[in-house]
């Protein structure tokens, strides 16, 4: 099932980035979260799991910086390297 787009297209930019990268993008999220992106290495080696998962926010107040945000968690993923 293919997932929903996000408004801001910085924002979907950055998610687009996060599945090329393998993780996997959940839209539909509760409360102020549009959805979640999940990393595809979530173990107990990769940072205790602290940042395998991440809240992805429907309305941030500055969407570029949550767009910069959502990449810095792919790039720093300890699995990855």
């Amino acid at each position: 099932m293919a997932r929903g787009s996000h408004a801001k297209k910085e924002i979907e930019a950055a998610l687009v980035y996060a599945e090329k990268n393998g993780w996997r993008v959940q839209s539909g999220g509760k409360g102020h979260a549009w959805g979640k992106i999940y990393c595809p290495y979530n173990d107990a080696e990769c940072r205790c799991g602290e940042f395998c998962i991440s809240s992805v926010w429907s309305t941030p107040k500055n969407p570029g910086n949550h767009a910069k945000h959502l990449r810095r968690i792919v790039d720093n993923c300890t699995a990855r390297r």
